[in-house]
């Protein structure tokens, strides 16, 4: 009888602490960050920031995400009269998540590192946390087809580039002249590491971009949560 009631005893305590660990359990984030699932289709012509914007919030809703303000993570250069846009202005202030609930940067000083403190804080971009708005990894290197190259067009620091060469596809209008600079979503492969900013593309055309190493993916941050 005594075994029995402490079986008892110690099944009660075991679904109490259960039932107390669920309440204690923080709620999963909404997603505030992704990779596209896919290009826009005509290389890195997007139709501009706008058009960029635009597949953004589209991928998104059709995430179920749709409720939030989303922009691509894409800087321009000063042209027309109008001035240079950098990427990390345009995204707001954080923190980001990504699908599956995973915190990928507090504020925009840790997701570039602006500080010793910020980038001892760091970002948690990796091929694992890098996800698309459906919760999927994108190809990276070693996979079958690479496409780890990431359209930015910024520097390190989340900033067009100040050296009059192009660096966006024309202000991300090209699909043949002019070049983009890429970043690696799984921090792999030369010349650098970095998320956001390693090495330029071929060209701007869908097969330019598919042959460095891509497919004409971009970052997607919630401006507004």
């Amino acid at each position: 009888m005594r075994t029995v009631l402490f079986a008892i005893a110690t099944l009660g305590s075991s679904m109490l602490m259960a039932q107390q660990q669920k309440q204690a359990a923080p709620p999963k984030q909404p997603m505030s960050f992704f990779i596209t699932s896919a290009g826009v289709g005509d290389g890195a012509n997007f139709g501009g920031l706008a058009g960029a914007d635009k597949h953004c919030q589209q991928l998104a809703a059709a995430a179920g995400a749709g409720d939030r303000t989303w922009h691509a993570y894409l800087s321009t250069s000063a042209a027309d009269g109008k001035p240079a846009m950098n990427a990390r202005d345009r995204i707001g202030a954080g923190p980001w998540f990504n699908a599956k609930g995973g915190r990928v940067a507090q504020n925009v000083a840790d997701l570039h590192g602006d500080t010793l403190d910020s980038a001892r804080m760091g970002n948690t971009l990796t091929k694992a946390t890098a996800l698309t708005e459906k919760g999927e990894p994108v190809k990276g290197a070693g996979d079958t087809p690479n496409q780890h190259d990431i359209l930015t067009g910024s520097q390190l620091d989340g900033r067009a580039f100040t050296d009059g060469a192009d660096h966006t596809c024309k202000n991300w209008t090209s699909n043949g002249d002019g070049t983009a600079q890429l970043g690696h979503h799984d921090r792999t492969g030369g010349p650098g590491i970095s998320w956001n900013s390693v090495h330029p593309s071929r060209g701007c055309s869908q097969a330019n971009l598919v042959s460095t190493g891509g497919a004409g993916l971009f970052y997607c941050f919630a401006v507004t949560q």
